[in-house]
């Protein structure tokens, strides 16, 4: 997966490598968030017109992919909404998957919130994505990895959320109507729910945790699936282009979390469909076979030269395997296809800046700038821009670079520091001073802050004695 992140939480950013390089050590509870350009893509394209129908601006509304096998989803304050893939793997068409988005965004549609008494508050995750490259949110920062695993903004409270029974009611029918609008049938929510009707009568111990935090009820089951029934739309059925789109999740979730040694015994190669050749693609290069990996992709691409993805898997594989100069080509024709995707643009500059030549500095740099217009709270771009900047001998740049990164997390002081100390490098009233100083004060700083950090400032510097003539 084009695994990157974003902030703190998308974030921390993003990712760790297609083996799963971890970016740092973190708790064993931690979650880790991943991302991944295309499914992210697919689920965003399906959800859209979910979202439009129960009110929702589907832009405000970020859906985040959680490595983590167990069954679970949530939604929280911030229009934030987390899947894991643990339940997206346990879904069986599109219209089930989609019928969890439309729940969950009931919850965010009716404002159902964290209950109080939040425990675990201090659960910190640790974010990882499946493509190193660009991917790493904190590599070769472990003091910005430290920061990134500590400032989490999604998920401290996550294993806190539970929502009272008749919020489920809600967010039900809030769904089941949103789907109707959108054209789509409920009929997906309901045979998910009646997938794990059985966990009703389980003890809160044994049960998945959606289901300890969702309260399923054989009367819930009954009335939604009336509701349903009775909507126009209740015959419509996944088109074959959404459960083709459905079965290349699956298998590259399977490829990029699984054991190759599992991937290629469940995808074996007498399985000629495109999802299985995709996944064994993934699972060869995860498993060091890069020549095969290598030639798996480019029939792949033979067969669709225009599809971006394959052409970052490609890139991917030639980063990882110490060949940035050959991953170039790759990477720029990804961002060609697909220009408005930031984390393709992260992979491409990523590239230029491990070939270690200053000729392709600003390259990169004007990369990274268009990935973070694109997203501004990416700390992964953010971090890499800094490198490029320092390379470059720019060193007020780069420590602005470096504000924006970890005021992206929210690591307040961390962002005020670097600002300050971008801003006695940078020309005053200058576009980069000014912003310095906008990140300073939207930090929590007051002027009389910045007065006093000029004072010390000039005491430290030393005193020029004449010289006697």
């Amino acid at each position: 997966m084009s695994w990157l992140t974003r902030h703190a939480a998308r974030l921390a950013g993003a990712a760790a490598a297609a083996g799963l390089v971890l970016a740092a050590a973190a708790p064993a509870s931690a979650q880790n968030a991943i991302r991944d350009t295309e499914i992210e893509s697919i689920i965003h394209d399906w959800a859209a017109p979910v979202f439009t129908g129960m009110g929702l601006e589907p832009s405000e509304v970020e859906i985040v992919l959680i490595n983590d096998d167990e069954l679970n989803a949530f939604a929280t304050r911030g229009r934030i909404m987390g899947l894991n893939t643990g339940l997206i793997l346990r879904t069986t068409s599109p219209n089930e998957l989609l019928g969890v988005i439309a729940h969950e965004g009931g919850h965010i549609r009716n404002r159902h919130t964290l209950r109080d008494g939040a425990q675990d508050a201090g659960m910190q995750p640790m974010l990882m994505t499946m493509a190193l490259g660009a991917l790493a949110i904190a590599a070769g920062a472990p003091d910005a990895g430290a920061v990134l695993l500590g400032n989490s903004q999604y998920f401290g409270t996550l294993s806190a959320l539970r929502y009272m029974t008749h919020q489920e009611g809600e967010a039900d029918n809030t769904g089941a109507r949103a789907l109707e609008a959108a054209g789509e049938s409920g009929r997906g929510l309901v045979t998910f729910f009646e997938n794990f009707r059985s966990q009703e009568v389980f003890s809160d111990a044994r049960r998945y945790p959606y289901f300890r935090s969702h309260p399923l009820s054989s009367d819930r089951i009954e009335n939604l699936r009336r509701f349903v029934a009775e909507q126009p739309h209740y015959a419509h059925r996944d088109s074959p282009e959404r459960m083709a789109q459905h079965a290349l999740i699956l298998a590259k979730i399977h490829a990029f979390m699984d054991d190759p040694r599992e991937t290629l015994r469940d995808y074996p190669e007498t399985d000629t469909a495109l999802p299985a050749r995709y996944a064994r693609a993934i699972a060869w290069y995860r498993d060091g076979q890069t020549d095969r990996a290598l030639a798996a992709v480019d029939v792949l691409l033979a067969e669709q030269p225009g599809n971006p993805y394959f052409w970052e898997l490609k890139g991917q594989i030639l980063f990882e395997e110490g060949r940035p100069e050959e991953a170039i080509g790759a990477h720029q024709r990804s961002v060609e296809i697909k220009p408005d995707a930031p984390l393709l643009r992260i992979n491409l500059a990523h590239a230029l800046i491990e070939t270690a030549d200053p000729a392709r500095l600003d390259a990169a740099v004007d990369q990274l700038k268009r990935a973070t217009a694109l997203e501004k709270d990416n700390s992964m771009a953010w971090r890499l821009l800094s490198q490029a900047y320092a390379s470059q001998g720019k060193e007020g740049e780069a420590r602005l670079a470096s504000a924006e990164m970890y005021f992206a997390i929210g690591a307040e002081r961390e962002a005020t520091q670097f600002a300050l100390r971008a801003r006695d490098m940078l020309e005053p009233g200058s576009a980069e001073w000014t912003r310095a100083m906008d990140i300073v004060f939207a930090s929590g700083a007051t002027q009389e802050d910045v007065d006093d950090v000029d004072r010390r400032n000039e005491r430290r510097r030393p005193t020029v004695q004449p010289v006697a003539g």
